[in-house]
């Protein structure tokens, strides 16, 4: 989170988050509302992968740049996940897609 933030140069910066046990912590609560400046928390339901923007991205990897990939070593799905990642990044199109796919307004 440091790093982005600095990335970003402190702009406001908005966090899709799911409901992951570790993310609803006492010491994360803590830390977000230390962030407030820059930072949004919009938390999704429990359980909803399809408004979750970061699922239409695992699914377009598991498509792609890992569909029927048979490794040998954890290195192989990693450097490969990495490249689908890279991918995507350089897609804008592609990534506003995954936003529109889950139906919440941008």
């Amino acid at each position: 989170m440091e790093e982005l933030h600095t990335h970003l140069a402190g702009q406001k910066v908005t966090l899709l988050w799911d409901g992951l046990p570790s993310h609803r912590s006492r010491k994360m609560k803590r830390y977000l509302a230390s962030q407030r400046r820059w930072l949004v928390v919009e938390r999704l339901p429990a359980y909803a992968p399809e408004l979750n923007p970061v699922e239409k991205l695992w699914a377009n990897l598991k498509s792609k740049e890992l569909a029927n990939l048979c490794a040998e070593t954890l290195d192989e799905p990693i450097r490969a996940a990495h490249r689908g990642v890279e991918r995507v990044r350089s897609d804008e199109d592609l990534l506003f897609g995954f936003l529109k796919a889950t139906g919440l307004s941008l």
